[in-house]
């Protein structure tokens, strides 16, 4: 059979146009049917590989399609050669990562760039620094993990106070051991902005023809989401508080959360709260710290305060519920009480549903203990020294306290 150069572009252009067994049986095909030498000519003439002729002819006669094993192909990621990489990664990056403050996007903004995670890796994980990955590497495992080492103007917190670097590093070693214990449930806890119930904008989209006035001078009624949020287990608790939030009212949610859950946790000697440096919470609110007190000695579980630095409130995880909650209601109108609590109970953190109750007590603000009295209170409070405004061990008198 004679190859015209019309006939071999028809040739090559057929085989670009196929992919798999289909284009190997058909470079076959041709080979047989230019007889003897078939396989030198097309080598020579078409740029075919010889070995992908033999596998087509193999297929021809046999009968058999050999499958392709694409995947198989080039170079494995860094994760099949490291397989715990992702994960250390995530337990060095997400105590040191925040929300977006506005809750326009649920990314999250750490504030380690990707050399300082690389050598976190070296320090805390072991690794060599041959078998790590490059910096450039890490930083696209860093965004596809949902971090970005990036600094931008809306995630830059307003202070930094000497010992902010300090305080991280305590908080993420205590996340770390208390992540790792099986008798410790680490929790993040703190309260939403206030939600103002009306027919008023607050921006986004919506498929719906929505009208809303610009203004909210007068709320038909107020409600704040109390959560509580377990990240080891993506659980998500959310109290809808009528009221204004006070050191009792965040104290009762605890009561609330632990009375609901402490059957499955009777094993649980330890709670690790992840809190943020706010007035109703601070260690230093003599109600809040009283309250705590008394709820070790009723339920008989140490607790070990851990709290974010100032102006920093946005890393605690309890945050990253809140932006997702956000981006849920975002362009709907929250006209009513019930609307606010029901798009509550349908956001989803992980693929689960938050449990949501309403709470219409009032409670008294201004509560505050005597000099005396919190005396008496700051006894049964074991403070880590240097950061003992930031970490306080509330503990039964007969188990350990700070390793000093």
């Amino acid at each position: 059979m004679e190859c015209t150069d019309s006939l071999t572009a028809l040739f090559m252009d057929t085989v670009r146009s196929l992919t798999g067994s289909a284009r190997r049986i058909f470079m076959a095909r041709t080979v047989k049917e230019l007889g003897p030498g078939g396989q030198r000519r097309a080598e020579r003439e078409c740029g075919w590989s010889r070995v992908t002729i033999r596998k087509g002819t193999h297929e021809l006669e046999s009968g058999f399609t050999c499958l392709d094993a694409f995947t198989a192909r080039g170079r494995k990621r860094v994760e099949d050669h490291l397989p715990a990489l992702l994960a250390d990664i995530k337990a060095i990056v997400d105590s040191q990562s925040q929300t977006d403050p506005q809750f326009r996007t649920t990314r999250l903004y750490t504030r380690l760039s990707a050399a300082e995670v690389r050598r976190q890796l070296i320090a805390q994980k072991g690794y060599g620094d041959d078998t790590l990955p490059t910096v450039h590497t890490l930083t696209s495992k860093l965004n596809a993990l949902g971090y970005y080492p990036k600094k931008v103007a809306k995630s830059q917190p307003q202070k930094k106070i000497p010992e902010t670097d300090a305080i991280f590093t305590q908080v993420t070693q205590i996340n770390h051991a208390a992540d790792a214990a099986n008798d410790v449930l680490r929790i993040s806890m703190d309260a939403k902005a206030t939600v103002k119930v009306g027919p008023f904008a607050r921006g986004g989209k919506s498929r719906l023809q929505v009208e809303a006035a610009d203004h909210d001078f007068a709320p038909e009624a107020t409600l704040t989401p109390v959560g509580i949020f377990l990240p080891t287990l993506g659980e998500l608790f959310v109290y809808g508080v009528t009221s204004k939030v006070t050191s009792d009212c965040l104290v009762d949610r605890l009561v609330q959360w632990w009375e609901a859950v402490r059957g499955r946790f009777a094993h649980i000697t330890t709670l690790v709260i992840n809190v943020d440096n706010g007035p109703e919470n601070h260690s230093r609110r003599t109600q809040f710290m009283q309250r705590l007190v008394a709820f070790v000695q009723q339920y008989r579980v140490t607790i070990r305060l851990a709290y974010y630095p100032p102006y920093h409130s946005k890393y605690n995880p309890i945050e990253r519920c809140w932006g997702i909650l956000e981006n849920h209601w975002n362009g709907t109108l929250l006209d009513s009480i019930d609307t606010v609590l029901q798009f509550a109970s349908t956001m989803t953190w992980n693929g689960k549903h938050p449990v949501v109750a309403l709470v219409t007590t009032t409670y008294q603000t201004g509560v505050t203990l005597t000099k005396d009295a919190m005396e008496a209170v700051e006894a049964q409070l074991k403070r880590l020294p240097a950061l003992g405004k930031w970490f306080v061990d509330i503990i039964p008198p007969s188990l350990a306290i700070w390793d000093t």
